[in-house]
């Protein structure tokens, strides 16, 4: 839709970027942390494991100056758990507790806000090889973890994330390195793990509220929005199910306490469905987000599938697309859209797609706490790092954010993916998505010397006019 008068970004928002605890810190070892699944699982060949990323966890004060100086009014990072509690429960570890509150108290003293998340992919091992997500223990140990964050940060933190990519690790967990061999990985397990995840989810907002009423606390799945490949009603009706199935199913939940119909359907069909009790049920309606953050990267195209379908996704075998099902979708390439040397696909238009669908269904603030260009950055004689490509890219996915902020959606930030490079979860340091270049290759760690990009002064731009000069 075109407008006669479009609207600005409001006065507040909150510009920043985005990291995860594993991937950014290192340390993986020190000052009492225990080893998560992503320290104990197999590492892609040909790239580097996380034991010293990009060495933030010594570096923080580093980092933190260099976000002021670019003009970060937030920044979005995650708690190792087991930096908390180095086997998931039992005894804390106040080292750890004492990393973060200085981490917060250095975002604090620059006036950044932090925004933190209580799980991002790191699952303590301990808890893995009890059964992980499996065992409802797990549960347990994730609120009474998310109890300590409470009562130790609680009075510095006015935005909590429950779970990142809670989808992901259901749909692509063997991708993303959250799934051990030693345990079930049968798809009716990873939905009874779901579950598990919900109900945590649900008494953790819930506490967040009893326990910090000044904060805010809302879900982090990965959203995108599902194009049918024709006009084929079919294919219409195709897009429905995998919108369902991997974007409506985690959201519904997580607001209205209650599973997608759709989505319940197909899981109960297919023999999925997880045991629920009326307890669970009453559980689930308790938890009450604030607001709805999710990362955005781009979206899906799908088409009809049958029950006999041999192929239900390209050829190629690529692994960059939903994969599809038979009788539910089949996953295709979109022709419109260009792609990234990583075969992502670009779609500026589908992310404006994607913030109207999410509001118009929930009617809840948004913030995207994920979003960016991964790409080969290659560091010139003269020390710099020239990618237009990324400033091109950003700049036209906030111009579809304005748009979709004209449209009637309210957003409040924009934490794009990622703030300083750091070791991409299964591509390595190759895969960079910074403002700011960490001086290391893939197995030579060099001096790690931080060097700012062209889109550092790119977005430091587009933070202080406030989205207006782009």
């Amino acid at each position: 839709m075109e407008y006669n008068n479009y609207q600005s970004f409001p006065k507040d928002f909150l510009w920043g970027g985005s990291t995860s605890a594993y991937q950014v810190e290192g340390a993986y070892n020190e000052d009492g942390k225990g080893l998560s699944v992503q320290d104990t699982k197999e590492i892609t060949p040909g790239t580097t494991d996380f034991k010293v990323a990009s060495d933030h966890y010594h570096r923080y004060k580093e980092d933190i100056s260099l976000f002021s100086e670019l003009g970060f009014k937030a920044y979005r990072f995650s708690v190792a758990w087991t930096r908390i509690f180095p086997n998931g429960d039992g005894e804390i570890n106040e080292k750890g507790i004492e990393f973060y509150s200085n981490l917060i108290d250095e975002c604090l003293a620059y006036n950044i806000e932090p925004i933190v998340t209580m799980y991002h992919f790191d699952l303590p091992d301990q808890l893995n090889q009890k059964g992980g997500w499996s065992n409802p223990y797990t549960s347990e140990a994730f609120v009474n973890y998310a109890k300590v964050l409470f009562e130790r940060l609680g009075d510095k933190v006015n935005y909590w994330l429950t779970i990142n990519e809670q989808n992901m690790m259901i749909l692509h967990g063997a991708a993303i390195g959250t799934v051990n061999k030693k345990v079930s990985n049968v798809k009716k397990d990873l939905y009874q793990q779901n579950h598990y995840m919900l109900l945590a989810q649900a008494r953790v907002m819930k506490m967040c509220h009893q326990l910090c009423p000044h904060a805010k606390i809302g879900p982090a799945p990965n959203i995108s929005e599902v194009y049918p490949e024709t006009s084929n009603p079919k294919d219409f009706l195709a897009a429905q199910n995998l919108n369902s199935i991997r974007n409506w199913l985690y959201l519904d939940v997580a607001v209205y306490g209650r599973y997608d119909p759709l989505a319940l359907a197909y899981l109960k069909d297919r023999g999925l469905a997880p045991e629920i009790t009326d307890e669970d049920l009453e559980i689930l309606k308790e938890g009450k987000p604030d607001f709805i953050a999710f990362n955005y990267y781009n979206t899906s195209t799908v088409a009809y599938s049958s029950m006999e379908d041999a192929v239900v996704g390209p050829e190629d075998g690529d692994q960059q697309i939903e994969l599809g099902e038979k009788g539910v979708y089949k996953a295709v390439y979109n022709s419109y859209l260009k792609r990234t040397n990583f075969n992502w696909e670009i779609d500026p238009d589908g992310f404006r797609a994607t913030l109207r669908s999410v509001y118009q269904r929930y009617g809840l603030p948004i913030i995207i706490t994920e979003n960016g260009l991964g790409e080969y950055d290659e560091l010139t004689e003269e020390k710099k790092i020239k990618d237009q490509y990324r400033i091109e890219y950003l700049r036209d996915e906030i111009r579809a954010m304005k748009l979709a902020i004209s449209d009637g959606v309210e957003v409040f930030g924009f934490c794009p993916w990622s703030a300083i490079d750091l070791v991409s979860t299964h591509s390595g340091i190759r895969k960079r998505y910074g403002f700011i270049y960490v001086d290391r290759d893939e197995f030579d760690l060099k001096n790690l010397t931080r060097i700012k990009k062209d889109s550092f002064t790119w977005y430091q731009n587009v933070i202080r006019t406030n989205g207006e000069e782009l």
